[in-house]
């Protein structure tokens, strides 16, 4: 079993049956698991669910606020905390009615993940690069290969956060690069159709990710499929 003892690993958008899934296994690998979401009621479930002595801790913080994304990064550093690794849950689904039914106001609920997504990485490129294994990875969907008209906004918004998570790709395989030193630090993108009955397995390949090296995985896309 992966051994990530002495690893702290934030997920963002933690108050999900998938994040709840992927805590659970992360403290089960030995992690330290920085829980986040928006709701403090619900990271209060969160917690009360998870073991008592559990190396875990909830943090309260819209991430689609830049300034309150930067200040938890200041809170947790001010604690000499740093984390090895990031796991990216937020999302949600709006679509149908083809084309036409592609509102803009439905398409500005979905870009709430990509601006999260973008706020988190930025605010925790430092320590993803300073880990001497580090992991980031997010959920997509399927939708960006197959994309349907009823569900245009989603696989755009999808399309765009990948975009995104190969550019962080890049800029850690060129940092090592500068550094003349070997990568560490591993973007990668999971596709799913759905969630649902996956989360374990989810949970599963994100903790495999630190038995694999990291030039590797970097850049990939890996989909997720139950089991036939």
């Amino acid at each position: 079993m992966t051994d990530l003892t002495g690893r702290t690993v934030l997920i963002a958008g933690a108050t999900s049956r998938s994040g709840l899934v992927a805590a659970q296994t992360l403290v089960d690998a030995g992690a330290n698991v920085i829980a986040v979401g928006h709701d403090p009621v619900k990271l209060e479930q969160l917690a009360a669910r998870l073991a008592a002595d559990a190396a875990w801790m909830t943090e309260a913080c819209d991430l689609t606020d830049e300034r309150a994304v930067d200040g938890l990064a200041e809170r947790l550093h001010a604690q000499d905390v740093r984390v090895d690794g990031v796991l990216h849950l937020v999302g949600g689904w709006r679509g149908g009615g083809g084309l036409a039914g592609q509102s803009d106001a439905d398409y500005r609920v979905l870009e709430r993940s990509l601006t999260a997504l973008r706020f988190v990485t930025r605010a925790f490129e430092g320590d993803l690069r300073a880990s001497s294994a580090a992991r980031l990875a997010m959920v997509s969907s399927t939708a960006v290969a197959r994309p349907l008209a009823g569900g245009a906004n989603y696989a755009a918004v999808k399309a765009a956060s990948e975009a995104w998570m190969r550019a962080v790709a890049q800029g850690f395989a060129k940092a090592a690069r500068d550094a003349a030193a070997d990568l560490a630090a591993a973007s990668t993108v999971f596709r799913v159709k759905t969630l649902d009955g996956l989360e374990q397995a989810l949970a599963d390949r994100f903790v495999a990710l630190w038995d694999e090296d990291a030039a590797e995985v970097n850049g990939t896309v890996i989909e997720l499929a139950a089991a036939a």
